[in-house]
């Protein structure tokens, strides 16, 4: 079952469907579903597209791991095949500038927001280990980031967003 779900930026309102509700029934009909905390991912305006969609797969994968919270139920078809959970929100995707993405991770970081980073240097890694090193190698106002997710109070992520708009 699809679901709309509407979520408010500082731009207005976005929609879209999300799978099933936050309680995983149909309770309410056909009503929107709201979230209180909202899922963004932010992405540096001058990535290749296949850069975009790397980042934004590797950041989102952590939230799991970090807030259980926010992954649904698994997922089954009308066959009885079992589909592996996914997240129960719809993850928003933002572009920026360097500017705007070094800012946004300063306002995440100041207000406690779950966050995961990605920067330029794990273009030119090939494993986890390799990742976190290059990670650690950089002070957190010197990364060079590319990409990074926040996960909190949707109004709060709205605010640490400024300045970023909606990925075409």
């Amino acid at each position: 079952m699809r679901n709309t779900y509407e979520t408010e930026t500082e731009s207005g309102t976005e929609s879209g469907t999300e799978s099933g509700t936050a309680s995983g029934t149909a309770a309410a009909g056909n009503a929107p579903v709201r979230f209180d905390t909202k899922v963004a991912v932010l992405l540096r305006d001058d990535l290749e597209s296949w850069q975009r969609l790397n980042v934004t797969a590797f950041l989102v994968s952590g939230l799991g791991t970090a807030v259980p919270e926010v992954i649904g139920e698994p997922y089954e078809d009308a066959d009885s095949t079992a589909y592996l959970p996914m997240l129960r929100q719809p993850v928003l995707v933002f572009e920026g500038a360097k500017e705007t993405v070094t800012a946004t991770h300063a306002r995440a970081l100041s207000r406690s927001l779950t966050t995961a980073v990605f920067t330029a240097d794990l273009f030119g890694t090939g494993n986890d280990r390799d990742n976190r090193a290059a990670v650690r190698a950089v002070g957190r106002d010197a990364l060079d980031l590319v990409g990074l997710a926040v996960y909190g109070p949707r109004n709060a992520v709205d605010k640490v967003l400024k300045g970023a708009r909606m990925h075409p």
